[in-house]
């Protein structure tokens, strides 16, 4: 019995101890080690990142280069402002159309009566149908969405998986 109440009594104190609640180390007592590790960690993720030259699956090489950190100036996917690109958002300086809707979050919701309706006006170039798959292409807004394009039929337009990849690298520009 004594053996039994002796183990609760070091194992209650040694639980009190570990939570640092009874007995704090720090002359202030707000500071925690885990606040500490917390701000270090935040330092640091500022800092620019050395990256080591590597080999593409494709073959490629790409030398050793220095990356500055995600979302500050300089970086790849920042504009002069500093503000981050935000895909299916509305871009700095536009307004939506009146015809996008957006969900909760402010993101573009897609209409996909308004890309049936184009489909069925305009049917895919490679297979004839009105519906259904359409191999190699994919429907594309001319306007983009981002930058203040309607999300409507007359919007939109059929374009080659290739191509589309090209013109989203320019619609970059607007969302910058």
């Amino acid at each position: 019995m004594r053996r039994t109440f002796a183990t609760i009594v070091l194992l209650c104190s040694f639980t009190l101890t570990a939570s640092g609640h009874p007995q704090s180390h720090h002359s202030s007592g707000s500071h925690s080690s885990k606040s500490h590790a917390s701000t270090k960690a935040k330092s640091t993720k500022d800092k620019p990142v050395h990256v080591r030259g590597y080999t593409r699956k494709d073959g490629t090489n790409v030398a050793p280069y220095d990356r500055s950190a995600p979302g500050t100036p300089g970086s790849a996917n920042t504009g002069t402002t500093g503000r981050a690109y935000r895909k299916d958002f509305i871009a700095e300086g536009y307004s939506p159309h009146a015809s996008v809707q957006r969900d909760k979050h402010g993101k573009i919701k897609r209409s996909g009566p308004a890309k049936s309706a184009f489909e069925r006006q305009s049917p895919c170039p490679s297979t004839g149908k009105s519906s259904g798959r359409c191999p190699g292409y994919v429907v594309d807004h001319v306007t983009a969405l981002e930058c203040g394009g309607a999300d409507a039929p007359s919007n939109m337009q059929w374009q080659t998986k290739a191509d589309a990849k090209a013109k989203d690298k320019t619609e970059r520009s607007c969302r910058l």
